[in-house]
């Protein structure tokens, strides 16, 4: 057995936090079945040293959401926001979504918390290769959500079979040290497993070779490059923080040696326990990087859902706990900068960046495409500062 929640356990409220449940027993106790309300998400704070987030896992919210009595207003997908700022409003009864109110904020924090942190590594890496690595840090029930959050977020790919057909890209992935390890017990020498890789996979896969198995790297490199010849692509640097030295130089050894020897085409690639400030020092020297746990354990983008107008007699009146802004609101971009006012309010400049999705339960408009959604993403990294 599986711990792991169903569609239909999500849909039908399961996954909800108890008190909910009571919270509806109680209001259809008191006569309050039909209460109406606009509930409004947003974040109080960003996770330290953040400006912005993304804001990420709407497809799967309006999916949860259609064909219920509600309308939902929000941001596009993969839309930046600031502090303080309304990133989703539900407005209808409350009994239709007040048991998916945990499902919901889980759907959005942890797709926007992995996202934001795969387009802060990809904003770092700039024009290099990024690829998520995380998946091996995961429950394999949430890989695929996952994979998607880090791929529109900015990442070039992923490693996962399911998680890369989801989205309809193709897997991305090198070798692993076990290759090596097998070929070396058995056959007395681990390079055979790149010949025997290279033998193997079809010619679309590029031949990237991990060369830190059991010699230096700059030695592995210079060998794999010498027994593929031209049809290497590249070679891998695995598991930094256990070899020798700054991997920095290390990195710098592998270029200059591969250089030297007349394979000045032939990519190196970074993987294992990278972060921002790793990217930040190699950026420059390598030309792609795998990345893993710190994507897929990213700081949590601290969303909310708080009550903030309540209809009585056929008016909406503003109402929220202390704390919080009561009212419906609306975000304006207005240039690099947002301006949110009450949504009554005249336009201060620009253009509404909450859009109606859903009405009466009916789903507004289509939903883009991931590919879309990553690259509306990659337009907004150009403007935004780390």
């Amino acid at each position: 057995m599986f711990h792991v929640a169903s569609p239909q356990d999500i849909s039908l409220g399961r996954t909800a936090d108890v008190y909910f449940l009571r919270t509806v027993e109680v209001l259809k106790n008191a006569g309050l079945s039909d209460v109406r309300v606009r509930a409004e998400f947003h974040v109080a704070s960003l996770p330290r040293g953040y400006k912005w987030a993304l804001f990420t896992g709407l497809k799967e919210v309006l999916e949860l959401l259609k064909n219920r009595k509600v309308t939902v207003y929000a941001l596009p997908e993969g839309t930046a926001f600031y502090e303080n700022e309304p990133v989703m409003v539900i407005e209808g009864p409350y009994l239709e979504f007040a048991i998916l109110e945990t499902a919901i904020l889980g759907i959005l924090r942890h797709y926007s918390s992995i996202s934001t942190k795969a387009a802060r590594i990809k904003k770092l890496a700039g024009d290099k290769t990024c690829l998520f690595f995380g998946a091996r840090a995961l429950h394999p029930a949430v890989q695929p959500m996952a994979d998607r959050a880090a791929y529109i977020g900015g990442c070039d790919g992923v490693a996962t079979v399911l998680g890369a057909e989801m989205i309809g890209i193709k897997p991305s992935g090198t070798m692993p040290h076990a290759l090596m390890i097998i070929f070396r017990a058995l056959m007395g020498d681990h390079t055979l497993a790149w010949l025997w890789f290279d033998k193997t996979m079809p010619q679309d896969v590029p031949r990237i070779i991990l060369v830190d198995t059991f010699l230096d790297e700059r030695e592995e490199a210079l060998i794999a490059a010498r027994l593929l010849g031209n049809r290497l692509y590249g070679v891998r640097l695995d598991t930094p923080g256990s070899r020798r030295g700054n991997i920095r130089r290390i990195v710098e050894e592998v270029r200059w040696t591969l250089d030297l020897h007349g394979y000045k085409d032939v990519k190196i690639f970074v993987s294992g326990g990278l972060d921002e400030s790793q990217i930040a020092m190699l950026r420059d020297v390598a030309d792609g990087f795998g990345v893993g746990t710190s994507i897929a354990f990213p700081p949590s983008v601290d969303l909310s859902m708080d009550i903030v107008e309540v209809e009585v007699e056929g008016r909406w009146v503003p109402i929220t706990k202390r704390g919080k802004l009561p009212g419906f609101k609306q975000i304006y971009k207005c240039g690099s900068r947002h301006v949110v006012v009450r949504w009554d309010e005249p336009p201060p400049c620009g253009e509404p960046l909450l859009i109606k999705w859903i009405e009466d339960g009916k789903l507004m408009r289509g939903i883009p495409s991931d590919i879309e959604i990553r690259e509306y993403v990659l337009r907004q990294l150009k403007e935004l500062e780390l």
